[in-house]
């Protein structure tokens, strides 16, 4: 076996900060470990070797501390657009070169990390069995004659093999989560919108989502704060919804509702159902109250994105290859796709209305939970049967996870051990659109109690650590000088485990100086009535745990306020006392400190 540590994000950059790893080391072991497994029909096409290199190189001039990201390596579902690779969607016919990464795979390389290539998948995003691909089965990491669940397939097994640190999907109907499940990885659908789904070839484009595939929540976590945020080009993007507390965060008594034993389902797979029943006493001990439901309401939804006029969105995302060249659809995905052709616009609209009762039913029963925990899927099948038996066997994959986009839920994939015939089991937690931390907290707590290893490697599950104790519980905070990356008082952020999550600019309603004294040199930013101008910020992410002593160490006249930002959001950040500007130096012109810092050193 080869010397890496676990490619979890805070081990990952523990070996980097002690230089017992450097990003071209870290090239070198991938390399090797994906050539040996190229019989799992893992990639579709892999950055040229010669780049990763330069890549790595590039990063090595670069002090690791000033990139949250810094050196990591992630995989990209190939309906993600990533210039240097053709997005092929599943489909050679289809494929074309893009312009620019899709704005969430461009933040992520932004912040240090390494884009390795792009994954297998179901043919245009539709299955949930990893097997419709021309690019062949990709196999379970597990045991090679399973499915790996799809659509996300190849993502899903190049992190439960060790190929990356964490790894892109999309979920319509449980694509980011089914895979999760079949390989024991933490498996994220955020709110349908937290993360931009611009450069995602749509599968239903109303209801995608992208998902994150990582070794543990905090990760998953981490990764939501670099690359979510409001995308104003992409009409299916979202401000984020208010979050409130959810009870078990406050150690409040909480309901966890599950279905009732007759509207369970394991389509005669006894080992599933025993994994099932054996987590009931498990579950208890996380301090939630069972409450039996009536799952009909979300069954009924689940049924609506098949057998409903929502397969035409799958028609409008091909119709112009379907329509040109139909062969080049796998026969699977065109009998599918063309199903849509016996819907038109008045089923489209009879469609929106039983959803529109049947989310008036779901409302009642979060009225009673305040969570419902499910297994992610009720079986798991070898690859020739799913081949022998494509249609029937696919289908029985989404009755717990095809109602989450069509209702606005969230949902995170859990490990929860191993069944009895050696294959993992996984569980899903799902709430209502926002609760995404609250979700990604309780995932963190269930992953360590229900499981000891993460993929396929047997290594062990992560331990928190102190920069990522708070799992989604982050306050945004925008700095605008020495606290900046690679500045004298950046180590105060990063000390304390926050993250970098993007450049911008204030709105323009400020005013900034340059204070007397030093060193450091600091800024002062203040709000004025006119004459103001958008200034520089970087927008740090900073455990809530640790907010309290970071604001206790900064020093009059400066403090923390809200800024309001050029996009309309307001973010904490730093502000100064209007008396303290009476003797600085007015900067506003340069529209920024690191442009001030710049021309005055010359």
């Amino acid at each position: 076996m080869d010397a890496l540590p676990t490619l979890d994000l805070s081990a990952l950059r523990d070996a980097y900060l002690q230089r017992r790893l450097t990003p071209s080391a870290l090239i070198d072991v991938l390399l090797q470990r994906i050539a040996t497994t190229s019989d799992r029909n893992i990639w579709i096409s892999l950055m040229p070797e010669a780049q990763l290199r330069q890549r790595a190189r590039e990063l090595e001039q670069r002090d690791p501390t000033t990139l949250p990201l810094y050196g990591v390596p992630f995989a990209i579902k190939d309906n993600i657009d990533l210039v240097g690779l053709p997005t092929t969607a599943g489909c050679r016919e289809f494929s074309y070169l893009p312009e620019r990464s899709a704005p969430v795979v461009q933040k992520l390389i932004d912040a240090g990390a390494i884009a390795i290539g792009k994954t297998n998948l179901d043919q245009f995003a539709t299955g949930l069995v990893g097997t419709r691909s021309p690019w062949g089965a990709c196999r379970n990491s597990f045991d090679a004659d399973y499915i790996s669940g799809g659509s996300s397939s190849g993502s899903a097994v190049a992190l439960a093999l060790g190929q990356c640190s964490f790894a892109l999907g999309t979920d319509t109907a449980g694509s980011g989560r089914v895979p999760a499940a079949f390989n024991n990885l933490i498996g994220y659908k955020p709110s349908c919108g937290l993360l931009s789904p611009r450069g995602m070839v749509p599968a239903c484009r109303s209801l995608d989502s992208l998902s994150v595939f990582s070794l543990c929540a905090e990760d998953s976590a981490q990764l939501l704060q670099i690359a979510g945020g409001f995308d104003e080009a992409e009409p299916f993007s979202r401000h984020a919804g208010s979050e409130q507390p959810r009870p078990w965060s406050a150690g409040l008594p909480w309901r966890y509702g599950v279905p009732r034993t007759d509207q369970l389902q394991f389509f005669g797979d006894a080992h599933y159902a025993e994994a099932w029943q054996a987590l009931r006493a498990p579950l208890a001990q996380f301090g939630g109250t069972a409450v039996e439901i009536d799952f009909e309401p979300f069954l009924a939804t689940a049924r609506l994105l098949y057998e409903g006029a929502w397969v035409a969105e799958r028609y409008a995302a091909v119709e112009p290859l379907l329509e040109r060249s139909p062969a080049a659809l796998l026969p699977v995905t065109r009998q599918i796709i063309e199903g849509a052709t016996r819907f038109n616009a008045v089923d489209a609209f009879r469609g929106q209305y039983r959803l529109a009762a049947l989310r008036r039913d779901v409302e009642a029963v979060w009225r009673h939970i305040d969570v419902l925990i499910t297994p992610t899927a009720g079986t798991i099948h070898r690859i020739a049967d799913v081949q022998a038996r494509p249609v029937e066997l696919n289908s029985q994959l989404g009755y717990y996870t095809n109602f989450v986009n069509l209702l606005d839920l969230c949902a995170v994939a859990v490990p929860a051990g191993m069944a009895g015939n050696g294959l993992p089991f996984g569980i899903t937690l799902s709430a209502p659109a926002w609760n995404d931390s609250a979700l990604l907290q309780l995932a963190s707590r269930m992953q360590r109690s229900l499981n000891s290893t993460t993929g396929a490697l047997g290594q062990p599950v992560p331990t928190p650590t102190a920069a990522a104790v708070a799992v989604n519980e982050w306050i945004d905070v925008a700095v605008c000088g020495a606290h900046m990356s690679g500045l004298p008082l950046n180590l105060q952020l990063t000390s304390r485990g926050a993250v970098l999550k993007r450049s911008t600019t204030t709105a323009p309603l400020y005013r900034f100086y340059a204070l007397p004294g030093g060193p450091p040199l600091r800024p002062g930013l203040v709000q004025t009535v006119e004459g103001g101008a958008s200034i520089a910020v970087e927008i740090w992410s900073v455990p809530v745990q640790q907010f309290g002593s970071f604001v206790a160490a900064i020093p009059a006249p400066l403090g923390i306020g809200k800024l309001r930002l050029l996009d309309g959001d307001e973010v904490c950040g730093f502000i100064c006392e209007g008396h303290a500007v009476r003797d600085a130096t007015d900067i506003t012109g340069f529209g920024g400190w690191r442009t001030w810092l710049e021309r005055t050193s010359r």
